[in-house]
């Protein structure tokens, strides 16, 4: 019977989300900020009345540089955090060496409000300390996951290039579409790559696509228009002086 249990949990594998949350978040961020960024960036200075070349060199700029910050604010953040946890863990361990009964009692008590009665949770906290003591305060008493744990150097790549990759689309766009159909090339090309963004973020989030597709859609359709609006007031500035 012991055997046969053994057997059914070598079978029984879950896939939750939660492992993917860290770098799920920064690659949709990335991505669409870079989309809506440079789409932006270059229909407003297409609208503008700017020659081709200025406006790919400007997309291209936005591009490097938009990469180079989301890498440089992800790391800042994500290093904050990790530093949160590091700074916990290591108060946690210290006190684990100078007052083992009472990190013992704590954690005891905690299983206790999770439902379990003193006796078990005092038997429980003895094998999970027994086991690995710092991971079972890591997790039950300060809340720190190995699958959540904040990691820098990987957000930030995954920010700069996701950026990267979003801002791809509009500069190829710009690269071979003509000045006088850019702009309403670009923002069809950059709308219907949101709705894709957005419904492939909510699926793998497990949320609704829909909404999430036509959330990010909207926003986006918004920023192209502000900076349109201002690429064509600064445009007739620039035709009546």
């Amino acid at each position: 019977m012991l055997r046969a249990n053994l057997a059914g949990m070598k079978a029984h594998r879950e896939s939750h989300r939660v492992g993917r949350t860290g770098w799920l978040r920064a690659a949709v961020l990335g991505a669409n900020d870079g989309l809506i960024s440079t789409s932006s960036l270059v229909i407003g200075m297409s609208v503008a009345g700017t020659g081709p070349r200025a406006v790919l060199m400007a997309g291209l700029a936005g591009l490097v540089a938009g990469s180079l910050s989301m890498a440089a604010g992800e790391y800042v953040s994500v290093s904050s955090q990790s530093d949160s946890e590091s700074a916990d863990l290591a108060r946690e361990k210290r006190e684990l060496v100078v007052a083992p009964e009472a990190e013992h009692r704590e954690l005891a008590g905690i299983y206790v409000q999770r439902g379990l009665s003193p006796a078990l949770a005092d038997q429980v906290a003895s094998e999970m300390m027994a086991h690995d003591a710092l991971g079972a305060h890591a997790r039950d008493e300060l809340g720190i996951f190995e699958i959540t744990r904040a990691r820098p150097v990987q957000a930030a790549l995954t920010s700069a290039s996701s950026f990267a990759s979003g801002a791809l689309p509009p500069l190829l766009v710009a690269a071979f579409v003509s000045a006088a159909a850019l702009p309403f090339t670009i923002a069809a090309l950059t709308l219907a790559l949101l709705l894709f963004l957005g419904a492939l973020a909510a699926r793998l989030g497990g949320a609704a696509p829909l909404r999430a597709a036509l959330r990010v859609a909207f926003w986006g359709g918004v920023a192209m228009a502000g900076t349109a609006l201002v690429g064509h007031l600064f445009g007739a500035v620039g035709v009546s002086t």
